[in-house]
C-alpha cells in the first residue's frame, strides 16, 4: 500500500501492515481478467499486483525503489511468467511497457514498507538518517534541509507540506544548522516541535507536514505524477482504464484537473454559448471513491485516500500540457546537486 501525510499514522506513523488501499474499488474499475495486461506503476509491497494476478491478468509492475524490486522476486517466480517487475519510474510507463495496455493503476505516496524502515528516513517514529529518497539516489532530505535558502525551505514546507508555520520553521532550521547540520529524522522533528509547540490534544505531530513537504520535494512526486498521467494516456488502449489513488489534496487536484481536461468537457461562461473543448482522450471520469468506515477501521491510512478513474477513448494522445495543473511542482536539480527552485510552476 501507499501512505499519505495525514498525521503520525502516515508521515511519522506507527507500524503499518501492508494493506492495499481501496483494493476492491480499484479492482472494480480495472476489471482484471485473463488476457488483459495491466500496469501497476507503484508496486511497493505488491498488494495490487498480487490481486490483479489472482484475477487472471498479466501484470507489468514498476517501482523506483530497489528494495521493492528485490522483495518482489518471490512473487515474480510464483507468477509463472505473468508478472514482469521492472525498476523504473511510472512516468516512463509508455517506454517501459512498449505496447498498449488494458489498465494502469497508480497508488501515490510513500509505501508502508518504506515508512517502517528507520534507515530510509521517511518517518520520525524511529530515529534514522534524514534521507527520504525513494530511488535511493540523488539529493537527500538532509541535503535540502542543510543547504537550501530559507525562502526555498519556506515554499517547500508551505506549498508542498501545507504547513502554516513554514517561515518560522525555516528560520529556526537556518539558525540551528549554522551550529551543526541536521543528520537524523528525530533531530529535525524535535526542532520543529520546539519551534511551533505541541498541545496535549494534538493527534498529529507538528513535524508531519514538514516531513510531507520534504518527501514530496526530494522525490519530485508532483512532477512525477503529472508526467505519469500523460504517459498513461499514451500507453492505454481504447477502453483501457486509468485508476489513481491519492492521499492528499495536492495529488488529488492534479489527477482531477488532468481527467477534467482530457475528458473534453465543454467550456465557457454560463451566460454564453458552450465552446467545444479539445478532443476527448478519456470518457467522463467516474465518481471519486473514498474508503468506508470498515476499511478505515482496519487500515487507518485509508482515511485520506481517494480513487479517481476514467476510460481511455479512441482519440490519439495529446500534447503534455502541464499548464492544466496549476500547482507548485517543482524539482529542478541545481548545479550544486541539490534540488532547488521549489516555487516554480510545473514544466
Amino acid at each position: 500500500m501507499m501512505a499519505g501525510p495525514g498525521g503520525e499514522s502516515t508521515s511519522g506513523g506507527g507500524p503499518a501492515r501492508h494493506i492495499p488501499v481501496l483494493l476492491d474499488a480499484v479492482l472494480a474499475v480495472l476489471d482484471p481478467a485473463p488476457g488483459k495486461r495491466i500496469v501497476d506503476g507503484t508496486f511497493g509491497a505488491g498488494g495490487y499486483t498480487r490481486a490483479l494476478l489472482t484475477a487472471g491478468a498479466d501484470v507489468l509492475a514498476i517501482d523506483r525503489d530497489p528494495d521493492a524490486i528485490a522483495s518482489g522476486q518471490d512473487l515474480v517466480r510464483e507468477s509463472a511468467g505473468r508478472l514482469v517487475l521492472v525498476r523504473g519510474r511510472f512516468s516512463e510507463v509508455d517506454a517501459i511497457a512498449g505496447e498498449a495496455v488494458d489498465g494502469v493503476v497508480l497508488d501515490i505516496g510513500v509505501s508502508s514498507m518504506q515508512l517502517d524502515q528507520a534507515e530510509r528516513g521517511f518517518s520520525f517514529r524511529q530515529d534514522g538518517p534524514l534521507d527520504m529518497r525513494m530511488g535511493q539516489e540523488g539529493p537527500s532530505a538532509a541535503d535540502v534541509v542543510n543547504r537550501l535558502k530559507v525562502g526555498d525551505l519556506t515554499r517547500i514546507f508551505g506549498l508542498l507540506g501545507e504547513e502554516r508555520h513554514a517561515g518560522r520553521i525555516a528560520r529556526a532550521i537556518e539558525k540551528r544548522r549554522a551550529e551543526r547540520p541536521f543528520a537524523t529524522t528525530g533531530d529535525l522533528a524535535r526542532l520543529v516541535e520546539r519551534t511551533i509547540g505541541r498541545k496535549p490534544t494534538d493527534k498529529i505531530h507538528p513535524a508531519t507536514r514538514v516531513f510531507q513537504g520534504l518527501r514530496i520535494f526530494v522525490n519530485d512526486e508532483l512532477g512525477e505524477l503529472a508526467r505519469g498521467l500523460f504517459a498513461a494516456e499514451r500507453i492505454l488502449r481504447p477502453g483501457g482504464v486509468l485508476a489513481v489513488v491519492t492521499f492528499h489534496s495536492l495529488e488529488d487536484r492534479i489527477v482531477k484537473r488532468f481527467l477534467a481536461a482530457r475528458s473534453g468537457a465543454a467550456t465557457g461562461s454560463r451566460h454564453l454559448p458552450e465552446v467545444a473543448g479539445p478532443a476527448a482522450r478519456f470518457g467522463k471520469p467516474a465518481k471519486p471513491v473514498s474508503a468506508g468506515e470498515a476499511e478505515i477501521a482496519g487500515n487507518p491510512r485509508a482515511r485520506s485516500a481517494t480513487l479517481r478513474s476514467a476510460v481511455r477513448l479512441d482519440a490519439p494522445a495529446g500534447e503534455a500540457d502541464f499548464g492544466i495543473f496549476e500547482v507548485p511542482a517543482l524539482n529542478v536539480i541545481g548545479a550544486d546537486g541539490v534540488a532547488g527552485q521549489p516555487g516554480g510552476k510545473a514544466r
